[in-house]
């Protein structure tokens, strides 16, 4: 039991100004779920990231988006949990760049809402 890795989370919720006026998509409801889900895998959360109001059209412009990456990058996380891969990104290239630095980084993706269990 003690080599078991630890599974350490990075939570990263985002809204843009057009998700703000759907249900279900608010900060607060995709943080809560996500919490929830974290407790019910034994995930010890890292921190909470948030994106306010800012589209997923790429990965560069979202600053709590490329904390993360760093974070993740510096070995404080492991998995990347988010409500719905729409999201992570919207951008099929930026999904392959993703990928790219989580297999790099031993780093797994976990969508609530999508089947990307392992990437």
């Amino acid at each position: 039991m003690e080599n078991e890795e630890k599974k350490i989370a990075g939570i990263y919720i985002r809204v843009s100004t057009e998700d703000q006026a759907r249900e279900g998509f608010s900060l607060g409801e995709q943080e809560e779920k996500l919490r929830q889900l974290c407790k019910y895998k034994d995930f010890e959360i890292f921190k909470v990231y948030k994106d306010a109001g800012i589209s997923a059209k790429d990965m560069k412009n979202r600053p709590a988006f490329q904390q993360m990456l760093e974070d993740m990058k510096q070995g404080k996380l492991n998995y990347i949990v988010a409500y719905k891969l729409d999201r992570v990104t919207r951008s099929v290239r930026d999904l392959e760049v993703l990928i790219s630095t989580l297999e790099e980084y031993h780093c797994y993706l976990i969508c609530d809402r999508d089947e990307v269990k392992r990437l």
